[in-house]
Protein backbone atom coordinates (compact mmCIF):
# COMPACT_ATOMS: atom_id res chain seq x y z
CA UNK A 1 0.00 0.00 0.00
CA UNK A 2 0.88 3.51 -1.17
CA UNK A 3 2.00 5.90 2.06
CA UNK A 4 -0.03 9.19 2.49
CA UNK A 5 0.40 11.95 0.68
CA UNK A 6 -2.70 13.66 2.63
CA UNK A 7 -3.86 13.06 5.96
CA UNK A 8 -7.05 14.19 7.41
CA UNK A 9 -7.23 14.50 11.03
CA UNK A 10 -10.59 15.14 12.86
CA UNK A 11 -11.74 17.59 10.10
CA UNK A 12 -15.02 19.42 10.36
CA UNK A 13 -16.05 22.13 9.16
CA UNK A 14 -19.63 24.39 8.77
CA UNK A 15 -21.13 26.37 6.33
CA UNK A 16 -22.54 30.16 7.86
CA UNK A 17 -26.18 29.72 8.37
CA UNK A 18 -26.12 25.91 8.07
CA UNK A 19 -28.11 23.85 10.63
CA UNK A 20 -25.73 20.77 10.35
CA UNK A 21 -21.62 20.79 9.53
CA UNK A 22 -20.92 19.89 6.20
CA UNK A 23 -18.43 17.43 8.25
CA UNK A 24 -18.08 15.78 10.92
CA UNK A 25 -14.73 15.00 12.35
CA UNK A 26 -13.56 12.94 9.00
CA UNK A 27 -9.79 11.45 9.50
CA UNK A 28 -8.58 9.43 6.49
CA UNK A 29 -5.60 9.04 4.37
CA UNK A 30 -5.49 10.02 0.93
CA UNK A 31 -2.42 7.62 -0.80
CA UNK A 32 0.29 8.90 -3.06
CA UNK A 33 0.42 7.95 -6.17
CA UNK A 34 -3.51 6.75 -6.58
CA UNK A 35 -6.64 6.61 -7.19
CA UNK A 36 -8.83 7.83 -3.88
CA UNK A 37 -12.47 8.31 -5.43
CA UNK A 38 -14.74 9.69 -2.25
CA UNK A 39 -18.41 9.08 -3.06
CA UNK A 40 -21.76 9.52 -1.42
CA UNK A 41 -25.02 11.76 -2.10
CA UNK A 42 -25.53 14.81 -2.94
CA UNK A 43 -24.54 17.05 -0.03
CA UNK A 44 -22.67 14.23 1.67
CA UNK A 45 -19.35 16.63 1.97
CA UNK A 46 -17.09 15.63 -0.57
CA UNK A 47 -17.02 18.83 -2.35
CA UNK A 48 -16.31 20.36 0.25
CA UNK A 49 -13.21 18.21 1.10
CA UNK A 50 -11.79 18.49 -1.63
CA UNK A 51 -11.91 22.03 -1.35
CA UNK A 52 -10.33 22.46 2.12
CA UNK A 53 -7.17 20.55 0.65
CA UNK A 54 -6.22 23.31 -1.62
CA UNK A 55 -8.15 25.79 0.73
CA UNK A 56 -10.10 27.32 -1.67
CA UNK A 57 -13.14 27.39 0.76
CA UNK A 58 -10.82 30.23 2.49
CA UNK A 59 -12.95 32.81 0.40
CA UNK A 60 -16.06 32.06 1.76
CA UNK A 61 -17.18 34.24 4.72
CA UNK A 62 -18.75 32.91 8.36
CA UNK A 63 -17.34 29.00 7.88
CA UNK A 64 -15.69 27.72 11.06
CA UNK A 65 -13.14 24.54 10.53
CA UNK A 66 -11.30 22.54 12.95
CA UNK A 67 -8.54 19.63 12.36
CA UNK A 68 -5.78 19.37 10.10
CA UNK A 69 -5.27 18.84 6.82
CA UNK A 70 -1.45 17.43 6.24
CA UNK A 71 0.56 17.87 3.02
CA UNK A 72 3.61 15.74 3.37
CA UNK A 73 2.79 15.88 7.21
CA UNK A 74 2.88 19.79 7.00
CA UNK A 75 -0.36 21.39 8.13
CA UNK A 76 -1.93 23.63 5.02
CA UNK A 77 -3.84 25.64 7.78
CA UNK A 78 -0.47 27.03 9.05
CA UNK A 79 1.43 30.00 9.87
CA UNK A 80 3.05 31.30 7.12
CA UNK A 81 1.76 28.84 4.66
CA UNK A 82 2.25 30.60 0.96
CA UNK A 83 -1.58 29.20 -0.20
CA UNK A 84 -0.73 30.15 -3.93
CA UNK A 85 2.71 27.69 -4.21
CA UNK A 86 -0.71 25.37 -2.11
CA UNK A 87 -2.40 26.15 -4.87
CA UNK A 88 0.44 25.14 -7.28
CA UNK A 89 1.27 21.60 -4.92
CA UNK A 90 -2.63 20.79 -5.47
CA UNK A 91 -4.47 21.33 -8.39
CA UNK A 92 -8.35 21.13 -9.19
CA UNK A 93 -10.16 20.80 -12.05
CA UNK A 94 -13.85 21.25 -11.73
CA UNK A 95 -17.12 19.56 -13.00
CA UNK A 96 -18.02 21.69 -15.76
CA UNK A 97 -14.99 22.24 -18.18
CA UNK A 98 -13.90 26.04 -18.16
CA UNK A 99 -11.15 26.80 -21.38
CA UNK A 100 -9.73 30.19 -20.96
CA UNK A 101 -10.19 32.27 -23.88
CA UNK A 102 -7.49 32.04 -26.35
CA UNK A 103 -5.76 29.76 -27.71
CA UNK A 104 -5.38 25.74 -26.93
CA UNK A 105 -1.82 26.95 -26.45
CA UNK A 106 -2.73 29.58 -24.00
CA UNK A 107 -4.89 27.73 -21.86
CA UNK A 108 -2.07 25.36 -21.05
CA UNK A 109 0.89 27.68 -20.85
CA UNK A 110 -1.30 30.40 -18.59
CA UNK A 111 -0.11 28.88 -14.79
CA UNK A 112 3.34 28.99 -16.14
CA UNK A 113 3.49 32.82 -18.16
CA UNK A 114 1.87 33.74 -14.78
CA UNK A 115 4.67 32.07 -12.29
CA UNK A 116 7.31 33.71 -14.74
CA UNK A 117 8.36 31.37 -17.41
CA UNK A 118 9.21 33.53 -20.39
CA UNK A 119 11.80 30.75 -22.85
CA UNK A 120 9.85 29.94 -25.63
CA UNK A 121 11.62 26.53 -25.87
CA UNK A 122 10.58 25.72 -22.44
CA UNK A 123 6.55 26.78 -22.96
CA UNK A 124 6.58 24.38 -26.05
CA UNK A 125 7.77 21.44 -23.88
CA UNK A 126 5.53 22.11 -20.82
CA UNK A 127 2.23 22.35 -24.10
CA UNK A 128 3.35 18.93 -25.62
CA UNK A 129 4.20 17.09 -21.76
CA UNK A 130 0.87 18.61 -20.23
CA UNK A 131 -1.23 17.62 -22.88
CA UNK A 132 0.36 14.17 -23.70
CA UNK A 133 -0.55 13.64 -19.83
CA UNK A 134 -4.22 14.43 -20.64
CA UNK A 135 -4.25 12.17 -23.46
CA UNK A 136 -5.22 15.21 -25.79
CA UNK A 137 -1.92 15.72 -27.31
CA UNK A 138 -2.30 13.34 -30.68
CA UNK A 139 -6.07 15.71 -30.71
CA UNK A 140 -4.63 18.42 -30.93
CA UNK A 141 -1.27 18.75 -32.05
CA UNK A 142 -1.74 20.29 -35.77
CA UNK A 143 -4.47 22.69 -34.09
CA UNK A 144 -2.52 24.41 -31.10
CA UNK A 145 -3.33 27.81 -32.09
CA UNK A 146 -7.08 26.78 -32.77
CA UNK A 147 -9.46 28.70 -30.53
CA UNK A 148 -9.96 26.65 -26.73
CA UNK A 149 -13.62 26.56 -27.51
CA UNK A 150 -13.47 24.64 -31.27
CA UNK A 151 -13.01 22.09 -29.02
CA UNK A 152 -15.78 19.12 -27.64
CA UNK A 153 -16.60 18.99 -24.37
CA UNK A 154 -14.43 15.81 -23.58
CA UNK A 155 -11.38 17.67 -25.29
CA UNK A 156 -12.21 20.80 -23.00
CA UNK A 157 -11.93 18.85 -20.14
CA UNK A 158 -8.76 16.58 -20.84
CA UNK A 159 -7.92 20.79 -21.91
CA UNK A 160 -8.33 21.96 -18.02
CA UNK A 161 -6.42 18.98 -16.92
CA UNK A 162 -3.50 19.75 -19.27
CA UNK A 163 -3.46 23.38 -17.77
CA UNK A 164 -3.76 21.86 -14.26
CA UNK A 165 -0.77 19.70 -15.14
CA UNK A 166 1.12 22.26 -16.78
CA UNK A 167 2.42 23.84 -13.00
CA UNK A 168 3.60 19.74 -12.20
CA UNK A 169 0.93 19.48 -9.14
CA UNK A 170 2.00 16.95 -7.09
CA UNK A 171 -1.66 16.08 -6.18
CA UNK A 172 -4.96 16.61 -8.73
CA UNK A 173 -8.35 16.99 -7.14
CA UNK A 174 -11.18 16.09 -9.53
CA UNK A 175 -15.16 17.15 -8.42
CA UNK A 176 -17.00 14.80 -11.06
CA UNK A 177 -14.72 16.12 -14.05
CA UNK A 178 -17.11 13.81 -16.43
CA UNK A 179 -20.70 14.47 -15.01
CA UNK A 180 -21.28 16.47 -18.64
CA UNK A 181 -19.65 14.25 -20.70
CA UNK A 182 -20.77 11.66 -23.02
CA UNK A 183 -19.50 8.35 -22.71
CA UNK A 184 -16.69 8.18 -24.79
CA UNK A 185 -15.21 10.63 -23.78
CA UNK A 186 -15.93 9.79 -19.98
CA UNK A 187 -13.53 6.96 -20.91
CA UNK A 188 -10.85 8.83 -22.67
CA UNK A 189 -11.17 11.10 -19.09
CA UNK A 190 -10.96 7.81 -16.87
CA UNK A 191 -7.84 6.42 -19.26
CA UNK A 192 -5.72 9.56 -18.36
CA UNK A 193 -6.35 9.34 -15.09
CA UNK A 194 -5.27 6.04 -15.27
CA UNK A 195 -2.17 6.50 -16.75
CA UNK A 196 -1.53 10.19 -14.48
CA UNK A 197 -1.92 8.13 -11.08
CA UNK A 198 1.39 6.74 -12.11
CA UNK A 199 3.05 10.48 -11.00
CA UNK A 200 0.40 11.93 -9.10
CA UNK A 201 -2.03 12.06 -6.09
CA UNK A 202 -5.16 11.57 -7.75
CA UNK A 203 -8.89 12.42 -5.49
CA UNK A 204 -11.93 12.02 -7.74
CA UNK A 205 -15.55 12.69 -6.81
CA UNK A 206 -16.75 10.75 -9.65
CA UNK A 207 -20.52 11.26 -11.22
CA UNK A 208 -21.58 7.93 -10.39
CA UNK A 209 -21.02 4.58 -8.41
CA UNK A 210 -20.28 2.74 -11.44
CA UNK A 211 -17.54 5.24 -12.46
CA UNK A 212 -16.21 4.84 -8.80
CA UNK A 213 -15.94 1.50 -8.95
CA UNK A 214 -14.08 1.36 -12.33
CA UNK A 215 -11.13 3.79 -11.07
CA UNK A 216 -11.13 3.17 -7.36
CA UNK A 217 -7.72 2.35 -5.94
CA UNK A 218 -9.09 3.26 -2.81
CA UNK A 219 -12.93 4.36 -1.69
CA UNK A 220 -14.06 6.57 0.75
CA UNK A 221 -18.33 6.59 1.36
CA UNK A 222 -19.41 9.78 3.15
CA UNK A 223 -23.06 10.08 3.82
CA UNK A 224 -24.51 13.56 5.78
CA UNK A 225 -20.85 15.15 6.02
CA UNK A 226 -19.29 11.63 8.12
CA UNK A 227 -16.98 9.26 5.96
CA UNK A 228 -19.02 5.68 6.59
CA UNK A 229 -16.00 3.66 5.98
CA UNK A 230 -13.12 3.98 3.72
CA UNK A 231 -11.13 0.50 2.45
CA UNK A 232 -9.61 -0.74 -1.30
CA UNK A 233 -11.56 0.35 -4.00
CA UNK A 234 -12.68 -3.45 -5.10
CA UNK A 235 -13.13 -4.37 -1.90
CA UNK A 236 -15.30 -1.59 -0.58
CA UNK A 237 -18.16 -2.15 -3.72
CA UNK A 238 -18.07 -5.69 -3.84
CA UNK A 239 -18.07 -6.33 0.01
CA UNK A 240 -18.66 -3.32 2.26
CA UNK A 241 -18.44 -3.58 5.70
CA UNK A 242 -21.21 -1.18 6.87
CA UNK A 243 -24.69 -1.76 5.54
CA UNK A 244 -25.41 2.35 4.66
CA UNK A 245 -22.62 1.36 2.43
CA UNK A 246 -24.04 -1.62 1.24
CA UNK A 247 -27.14 0.04 0.33
CA UNK A 248 -26.02 2.70 -1.40
CA UNK A 249 -23.45 0.58 -3.68
CA UNK A 250 -26.81 -1.39 -4.93
CA UNK A 251 -28.44 1.22 -5.02
CA UNK A 252 -30.88 0.78 -2.21
CA UNK A 253 -30.85 4.43 -1.73
CA UNK A 254 -29.24 7.83 -2.92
Amino acid sequence: MSAAKVSIRDLSFSYAGSQEPALKRVSLDLLEKAVTVLFGPAGAGKTTLLRLINRLNDLVEGTRRSGQVLLDGQDVYGVGVDVTRLRRRVGMVFALPLPLPGTIRDNVVYGPRLAGTRDHRRLEQITERSLRQAALWEEVKDRLDASAYSLSGGQQQRLCIARSLSLEPEVMLLDEPTSGLDPISTAKVEESLLALKESFTIVIVPHSVQQAARIADQAGFFLSGELVEIGEGRALFTAPRDKRTEDYVTGRFG
